[in-house]
């Protein structure tokens, strides 16, 4: 605290060119830690700390002591290792110290050793001096074994780290090679033998060392080494040391694999060879991944290959215009690569796909149709080579350009499959109706379009060649009431007479022109009372609503007998008219009959009317004469209705005449039966008066109007094979 009560600040502040392991809050002065802390590289840390109340400042140098964890596993310093061990040595000798530190203090850097599988070896070590023995009882045979792999442990004391208590261990691998007396050829050590000689080596570069030992021990004789074949003469071998070096350049070698025979023997004391061993060193020749893939024209690399050509080739066709060759050259695996053909869509492909040192590369059309010059003016590929199975995938790129040339490969199109124009009726000769539009993208010459109309309803129009402005013929009046629906096709065509086709549907617009007329028919008609009667005018327009027409009383004396359907024209009593009693009483006439005046107007714009003057006769209906009298009197100032009606009903009776005949003639020609033959007798008719109100009655009883009598002993038997035809009626 500041004695005076200012606020203080704090800062923390390192050695020059020491890291900075610590940050301070300026305000509360908590320190934080930023960066990692490792006792085995730096066990304290100097930092100066400052406080300071903004007059004064105040600087201590404090040491941060560095605490140990245990995060250090113990490190073998003479391990793993080979050694050598006489088969007469006794059990229970020494034969090896092993040595672990552990850079960790306290009980995490002590070390102490095993062995791993201890109850099933030969040797014994010392848990805290690393000392290694042979058990006590066993004895080191050379013909049952000549080398042991013995695995030691080393294994700390344990000790905290980040709060939990940690043991950390490590092994290491000591080879024990057991020495036989002076009775035994040398042996190679380290078999078998691999080498490689590399693209980049020079002559005289030591290729590998041979090591052969004599299997005497004891008194070990000194060994000259020597090639017994496969060298080739392009390698040499020091008789003392074993080293094989190279002596020509890499690329003088012919073969890829040399197997080289080398001989290890004994030199006796007198200088003589003695008792000797073969063994065989493979020597490999590698070839250095040092050459990426390279791309050739016709006068060396290159990286850039163009082409002109006519679109849509041929799928399958080879761009013969490329000359195009790829080249790796290194040796083997190095000298593997693929070969890919980046670029838009799938329209060319590249063989071959994969290659070994050198191709020709062939580039083929997979997709004709998409090489397409409205599309594409030109192409633009990428051709990638990468190697297969090397670490560093060198690669190589080419770009292909390729400029297409335009054919006449698209028919004109029209904007839309169809046109749909509308034009006034009464339009003056030579007057616009509809534009068509037609395109074709080929280029010059080729996507120029021409127009024509053909068709059963083109001969009212003609259309401007070259803008396809459809517009009537100068002498064309087109009348909706006459013809109102045009339809032809037109016709898109190029120079090549490539074409399209399109339809066309012209409606020519009802005007309103024409007011509805009454038929003279329904001028005079009678109603009976109960039934309507109807009025009907037509409108010789065309189209709704200039041809829909609205009915409506305009005068009636008195008003309130009549009522009007406005949409069909039916005239009825008022619904409360029941009887004539109730018409005789609203009016002094005797003879029932009105004159009312009904307008029939048009739904058009602007829209026309027309009055009649129609005369209706109301009389009381009478039953007698059934519904047929009823109509009878309803349809008395209609006499085509009624003359229709009575030809349909003689039509029809007629086909039931014909229709009971066949079937009777049918059933006797089966029969094959003679009928006798009957006459029949009508007896004469009574005249009878017509009734007015029913002229079509029915007689009472049909069966009186005709009877058939036996004949008295006639039979006619003629004609049996006619069908049984009756010849006397």
């Amino acid at each position: 605290m500041d004695p005076e009560g200012q606020e203080v600040r704090y800062g923390l502040a390192f050695e020059p060119g020491s890291k900075e392991y610590f940050r301070v809050d300026p305000k509360s002065g908590n320190i934080t830690l930023v960066e990692k802390l490792d006792r085995e590289k730096q066990d304290s840390i100097d930092v100066l700390v400052s406080i300071t109340d903004g007059r004064s400042k105040v600087v201590e140098k404090v040491t941060v002591f560095v605490m140990d964890a245990n995060d250090e596993r113990p490190e073998f310093q003479n391990m793993p290792a080979i050694i050598n061990v006489l088969e007469t040595t006794e059990s229970g000798s020494s034969i090896y110290k092993v040595e672990a530190v552990d850079r960790d203090t306290g009980s995490g850097g002590s070390v102490t050793y095993y062995l791993q599988n201890a109850q099933a070896g030969s040797f014994a070590i010392d848990r805290h001096s690393g000392v290694l023995r042979i058990k006590s009882g066993e004895t080191l045979d050379y013909e049952k074994s000549k080398t042991h792999f013995v695995t030691v442990i080393a294994k700390d004391g344990g000790g905290n780290f980040k709060g939990k208590e940690q043991f950390l261990s490590s092994s290491a691998t000591l080879t024990i090679n057991v020495l036989d007396a002076q009775d035994t050829p040398p042996s190679f050590i380290g078999t078998p033998y691999l080498s490689f000689v590399y693209e980049v080596s020079s002559p005289g570069s030591e290729i590998f060392t041979v090591l052969a030992k004599d299997g005497d021990v004891e008194n070990p004789n000194p060994i000259s080494y020597s090639f017994e074949e496969g060298d080739s003469g392009v390698f040499s071998i020091n008789k003392t040391s074993g080293c094989i070096s190279l002596l020509t350049h890499p690329t003088n070698l012919k073969r890829e694999l040399f197997n080289i025979k080398v001989r290890a023997s004994e030199v006796g004391p007198d200088g003589n060879l003695v008792d000797y061993s073969v063994t065989t060193v493979v020597i490999r020749v590698v070839d250095l991944n040092n050459n990426p893939p390279t791309f050739y024209g016709e006068e060396g690399p290159q990286s850039v290959f163009e082409l002109i050509m006519y679109e849509h080739p041929p799928e399958g066709e080879i761009l013969r215009g490329l000359k195009i060759t790829v080249n790796d050259s290194d040796q083997g695996a190095n000298a593997k690569f693929n070969l890919r053909l980046i670029g838009p869509g799938r329209m060319l492909r590249v063989v071959p796909q994969t290659v070994l040192n050198e191709a020709q590369v062939t580039i083929l059309v997979k997709d004709s149709a998409a090489m397409d010059y409205e599309k594409y003016h030109f192409l633009t590929y990428k051709l990638l080579a990468v190697e297969i199975d090397t670490p560093e995938r060198f690669s190589a790129t080419a770009d292909i350009v390729i400029h297409l040339l335009d054919t006449n490969d698209n028919a004109p199109k029209f904007s839309s499959d169809y046109y749909i124009a509308k034009i006034p009726k009464n339009s003056p000769g030579g007057s616009n109706v509809v534009s068509v539009t037609a395109t074709d993208p080929d280029s010059g010459l080729w996507g120029e379009v021409k127009y024509s109309i053909y068709g059963s309803g083109a001969e009212l129009f003609l259309i401007q060649p070259t803008s396809g402005i459809i517009y009537t013929q100068p002498w064309a009046r087109l009348d909706a009431e006459v013809r109102s629906k045009y339809n032809f096709y037109v016709k898109a065509e190029d120079t090549e007479g490539k074409y399209s086709l399109a339809e066309v549907f012209v409606t020519v617009l009802d005007l309103n022109d024409h007011p509805p007329a009454f038929s003279e028919n329904f001028l005079e008609t009678t109603m009976v009372n109960g039934a309507p009667v109807k009025i009907e005018a037509v409108d010789k327009d065309a189209e709704e609503p200039n041809n829909v027409i609205e009915y409506a009383i305009m005068k009636a004396e008195p008003d309130n007998i009549f009522d009007i359907n406005a949409d069909t024209g039916e005239i009825m009593l008022k619904s409360y008219i029941k009887s004539m009693a109730i018409v005789q009483n609203i009016t002094k006439q005797k003879d029932c009959t009105w004159s009312l005046v009904v307008q029939a107007r048009d739904r058009g714009q602007p829209s026309f009317s027309t009055t009649a003057v129609i005369k209706i006769d109301i009389t009381e209906a009478v039953n007698n004469g059934g519904p047929l009298e009823s109509f009878i009197m309803q349809s008395r100032n209609k006499p085509l209705q009624i003359l229709g009606i009575l030809a349909g009903v003689i039509t029809l009776m007629i086909i039931v005449t014909v229709i009971i005949s066949t079937i009777m003639f049918m059933r006797n020609k089966k029969s094959n039966r003679i009928l006798p033959n009957r006459r029949v007798r009508r007896r004469p008719r009574q005249q009878r008066s017509w009734a007015f109100k029913n002229p079509f009655r029915t007689p009472e009883n049909n069966r009186e109007r005709f009877h058939v009598t036996e004949p008295e002993q006639e039979v006619v038997v003629e004609n049996v094979n006619y069908n049984n035809n009756v010849s006397n009626v």
